[in-house]
């Protein structure tokens, strides 16, 4: 445990004798959240909290609904990653009807579906929302440090990254029928077959894709390098890691077994079936957040959190099943000397291999025959309970349904990926104010470098989306005797103005 960590644990009984600092909402992450900062008299950091504000309901809200409906009713939880939670439900309804195997096509078209999404949403998270804090710096002029900015400064880049992301919801659209919440994935296999000109029109420009895409590692590669020892030590602290791997350990991203890590890389647990994911991974429950904090079973809930997405998928991975995605992974997997690789801005490096897997994998399914087949769907022995785990873009992704006779749902369990980083983002939180805040006045930058450690997990926070830099943004410094000392105010125009008190 860190000195930072300690220091939250020793003090958080006692929050009536601290300053505190509040930061509302968060900006450039999809769903709405603050964090809140305790220090004492000497303004050192004692407490750090990222706080989710908004309820989803999702849980209680479709019992009662016939399991059918399920894979469209759940992907309304987000505008950003509806794709993940439609085949997350979609694998676990799968085992709700018997299909313990779908079809090869089925499979792959599944799966096409899903790359498409994973090229999409990583593409607009590290061109759209992070990439003005890298390539600008943390502390740039406001009105520079934006998308805006970088189509004015680096206009190319940003065209890279709309056509990424576009060809990405291209994907979706073609087999779902709409970018945004379309339907495709059924109980038991998908509900329409690819066609040939489906598959021209996906393949004219993929080669295209992967180059774009292959550019987009080297330059997060570079800009990891070329600031390492801001890069390694920013928000820095070790931890658990827990994915999907093949049976070989290989990467995966639609199926698989659990695989836990510990900080030097050391197994946990391996190949776990998901249907036992329960035995080995609990969630706990705080006053403080809507958001639960799951940790592994045998470690316990101080030492047995986790981190997953990009960053943890990689570091568990014993190879990339794509030529050009695996050179890139063993020149990442360098860095960590033998161990995996800790630092919180890596992920948008990781991030950015993914996103060229996530291309080459395109490229090889629309060369399969195995698209073009006819046979969708399957079915079998039906069960009245059924559990899907995907990775999402954001990482591990679990939907549990229960059911009764008449297949309506009577009891849901979601743990949604950024849940499963809720203690990580809240470690990085503490150690960026600790790194940065202490003893400073408050300004714009400083307090941007506590979002940029949020933002670099990509988190969905209420898996919703929201109006991206409009969201006006108050900060107060109060201290010990609850008087406002010190206070910043950025407006919806995004102007930021400030008073002494």
């Amino acid at each position: 445990m860190s000195p930072s960590a300690r220091l939250q644990l020793e003090t958080a009984s006692h929050p009536e004798a601290l300053k505190r600092i509040v930061i509302e909402p968060l900006t450039r992450v999809e769903g709405h959240g603050k964090v809140t900062l305790l220090m004492d008299e000497d303004d050192h950091v004692r407490q750090a909290r990222l706080h989710i504000v908004e309820f989803r309901g999702f849980e209680k809200f479709i019992q009662g609904r016939p399991y059918w409906e399920v894979p469209v009713l759940v992907q309304r939880l987000c505008g950003i990653c509806p794709v993940s939670h439609h085949l997350a439900a979609a694998k676990a309804v799968d085992m709700l009807v018997g299909a313990r195997q779908l079809t090869p096509t089925a499979d792959k078209l599944r799966r096409l579906l899903h790359y498409g999404q994973i090229l999409q949403s990583h593409a607009l998270h590290f061109f759209h929302l992070s990439s003005p804090d890298l390539l600008f710096g943390f502390d740039a002029d406001v009105a520079t440090r934006n998308i805006i900015g970088v189509i004015a400064a680096h206009p190319d880049l940003a065209v890279q990254g709309v056509k990424l992301r576009k060809y990405g919801q291209e994907v979706i659209r073609v087999l779902s029928g709409k970018r945004i919440h379309g339907v495709f994935a059924i109980p038991g296999g998908v509900n329409k077959a690819f066609s040939r000109e489906d598959r021209e029109y996906l393949a004219k420009d993929i080669d295209q894709v992967v180059a774009w895409s292959r550019g987009a590692v080297e330059i997060a590669r570079s800009l990891y390098v070329g600031k390492l020892e801001t890069s390694e030590s920013f928000g820095a602290f070790r931890s658990n890691f827990l994915s999907l791997t093949t049976p070989k350990g290989d990467f995966e991203l639609y199926d698989g077994a659990l695989r836990a890590r510990d900080d030097k890389g050391q197994t946990i647990f391996d190949q776990v079936d998901c249907a036992h994911y329960l035995r080995y991974l609990h969630e706990e429950v705080k006053s403080w957040s809507y958001m639960k904090f799951p940790f592994i079973v045998s470690l316990g809930n101080d030492e047995g959190w986790y981190r997953v997405g990009p960053l943890a998928r990689i570091n568990n991975a014993e190879r990339m099943p794509t030529p050009l995605a695996e050179e890139a992974r063993k020149v990442f997997m360098a860095m960590g000397k033998g161990e995996p690789v800790h630092a919180t801005l890596a992920y948008h490096w990781a991030r950015m291999i993914e996103l060229l897997y996530a291309a080459e994998a395109i490229q090889g399914l629309l060369s399969d025959a195995d698209i073009f087949g006819t046979d969708l769907m399957v079915k079998g022995e039906p069960a009245l309970e059924g559990i899907g785990v995907i990775e999402a873009p954001r990482g591990t992704l679990f939907h549990h349904y229960k059911v009764d006779e008449t297949g309506a749902i009577v009891k849901a369990n979601l743990i949604v990926s950024t849940t499963n980083n809720n203690t990580a983002m809240n470690t990085a939180v503490r150690e960026v104010a600790a790194q940065y805040l202490d003893g400073k006045k408050l300004t714009e930058g400083l307090l941007n470098h506590i979002e940029v450690a949020i933002r670099a997990y990509d988190p969905c926070l209420s898996c919703a989306t929201h109006a991206l830099g409009k969201m006006p943004l108050q900060v107060e410094l109060i201290d010990a005797d609850g008087q406002v000392v010190d206070r910043l105010v950025k407006g919806a125009d995004g102007e930021l103005s400030g008073e002494a008190v």
